[in-house]
């Protein structure tokens, strides 16, 4: 059975996997999911990943959680465009979440970045989610 958003599935496994205090998770491989991991590695929301080859030609993504005190890092993950409503996002329009504190993930025709790392390369693209 195929799967009509992957990303989303990617971010509710480590929604779920905090919630349970788990101190890994795994999802399966894609270019989209390892470029969003490289962002919140980036804005430390996330220990670190690695790619593990389970069958020939099959890869999963193996993700480091990073928690303080106790607590998880991430307080919220939330999915902003989706299959069925893609948002987009100019430059100038760019929401900011939690007065700054939080990140938005964009896709730019510059590659997957943060919303800071968007505005100071002065472009827009499809907000994929939120993180705070």
């Amino acid at each position: 059975m195929t799967m009509s958003d992957p990303l989303g599935d990617m971010l509710t496994r480590i929604r779920n996997a905090q919630n349970d205090g788990k101190p890994t998770v795994v999802s399966p491989y894609s270019r989209l999911r390892r470029n969003v991991l490289d962002v919140l590695k980036k804005e430390g929301y996330i220990l670190g990943y690695s790619e593990v080859e389970t069958r020939p030609g099959i890869r999963d993504l193996t993700i480091e959680l990073r928690y303080y005190e106790g607590g998880p890092v991430i307080k919220e993950i939330k999915r902003v465009s989706r299959p069925g409503r893609r948002v987009y996002s100019a430059v100038a329009s760019l929401p900011r979440h939690y007065g700054g504190l939080g990140i938005s993930i964009l896709s730019t025709p510059s590659g997957v970045m943060s919303d800071y790392d968007a505005r100071q390369a002065n472009v827009g693209g499809e907000v994929l989610c939120r993180v705070f």
